[in-house]
Formats: C-alpha cells, sequence, structure tokens
C-alpha cells in the first residue's frame, strides 16, 4: 500500500454542510480521504438517503449518530445502521456496558442480515469540545483523560471496536489498552488552524504519533480557499508522520 493511500484510509471528512454541498465537496477531495462522516444534522434531514448517496461516491460511510438510550432501543437503531451498509458507527460510552452490548448485537445482526461487513462500532468517550472544567461540571472526576481512560475501560469490556477521543488522549489509551481497540481523534486541526468549538483540538501529525488510526476533518477543508489543497496536505502531514 502506497504512503498516499494509506493516508486516505485514515481521514474523514465530516460532512456538517447542505447534502448536496457534502457530496460535492467530498468528490473534489475523495482522492486525498476516504471516508465521509454522516452527522446528525445530515441524518436528521435526510435519512438513511445521506448514507446512500456517499456510499454511490465510493466512500466508507462514517455514521456519527452517537447513540444513548436503553438497550433496546439502541440495539434496533445499530441494527438499522448496520442494515445500511456503514463502515462506523458511534454510540456514547456514558450508555453503560448494556447498552454498549447491545449496540455492538444490534450492528453486527443488522448488518449480517443484509449482506454486508459489520460496522465497527466505536463508543466515544469525553466530547472534544469539553474542557477541563466542562468535564467536572457535568460529574466527571479528575482530569478529561482519567475520564476517557475510565469509559474507555468500560467500553471495551462490553466488546466495542474501537473509541472516539481527542488526540490528546489517545496516547494514554495505546498505553492502557494496547494495539487493538481502533482509536478515532476528531478536533484535527492544522498548525494556524482556528480550533472553533473543539477545546482539546491537536494537529493531523501529534493524532497520528499519539496512536490514532483515524482522523476526523472538517472545517479546516470546509472553510479553506482550496478544499482539494487542504485535503492534500493533511493526507501528506499524515503520511510524513
Amino acid at each position: 500500500m502506497s504512503q498516499a493511500v494509506a493516508a486516505r484510509e485514515r481521514l474523514a471528512l465530516a460532512a456538517d454542510l447542505p447534502l448536496e454541498q457534502g457530496l460535492a465537496l467530498y468528490s473534489t477531495v475523495a482522492p486525498h480521504v476516504g471516508y465521509a462522516k454522516v452527522g446528525l444534522s445530515l441524518f436528521v434531514e435526510h435519512g438513511p438517503a445521506a448514507v446512500a448517496a456517499f456510499q454511490k461516491l465510493g466512500a466508507r460511510v462514517f455514521l456519527d449518530l452517537k447513540l444513548h438510550d436503553i438497550p433496546n432501543t439502541v440495539e434496533l437503531a445499530a441494527a438499522r445502521a448496520g442494515a445500511l451498509g456503514v463502515a462506523l458507527l458511534t454510540v456514547h460510552a456514558a450508555g453503560g456496558e448494556a447498552m454498549l452490548k447491545a449496540a455492538v448485537k444490534g450492528a453486527r445482526e443488522g448488518a449480517k442480515a443484509q449482506g454486508h461487513a459489520a460496522p465497527k462500532v466505536l463508543a466515544v468517550t469525553v466530547l472534544t469540545s469539553l474542557s477541563a472544567e466542562d468535564v467536572t461540571s457535568i460529574g466527571f472526576t479528575g482530569t478529561p483523560e482519567a475520564a476517557a481512560q475510565r469509559l474507555a475501560q468500560l467500553a471495551v469490556k462490553a466488546g466495542v471496536d474501537g473509541l472516539v477521543c481527542s488526540p490528546r488522549e489517545a496516547e494514554g489509551l495505546r498505553r492502557l489498552l494496547g494495539p487493538s481497540p481502533f482509536l478515532c481523534t476528531p478536533g484535527i486541526r492544522p498548525a494556524g488552524a482556528e480550533k472553533g468549538d473543539q477545546a482539546r483540538a491537536e494537529t493531523p501529525a501529534f493524532a497520528i504519533r499519539a496512536g490514532a488510526d483515524l482522523l476526523v476533518v472538517g472545517r479546516p477543508v470546509h472553510t479553506a480557499a482550496d478544499p482539494v489543497a487542504a485535503a492534500r496536505a493533511i493526507a501528506e502531514e499524515v503520511s510524513s508522520a
């Protein structure tokens, strides 16, 4: 596998845009980005059609719904997601062990029923928008890294395939959990980019060196004067790291 292909498989475009704009943007950056992340705004507006539209372009779809409900409800939703043929699906680790197990079961059964490979179920630990003060205010003890580690251990025990964490937590999770959990890091900002609402953002190189498998990029590409050049530069930074 060439370095360019390897970098492409480690990048996801957060398509937090109106659908037609998101599809057009993904089409232009697809040589450098292998995944399209369909989040809540797109899925609430368009539902499974948004997933199908990106799949038609050849994208591997990262369905970022952050499911968090009672186990039966999450199992049903995860089964529907698995049936769509998505590659990745997110749930909240804070939903607890029974809910996480239900998500994994549902996703696998839904995919199997439609002849798809099972999606990786990724448990969200601590949102990258939360600062240390925010983490304390919602009832977690210790630092964001400590909270992420506790939630990660719970999620891995429940059988999830991977975790979503900030780049700052990735290295500690690798030391704690080893090489097997798939680590996804949103909050990626190239050097000099505006951080926006990301409280714990880091550069692509930082995330890769910390042990991340997949980096999610959105606004640094959406808002660039030349989105293709921005995506290429991020992919090159991933390759060099």
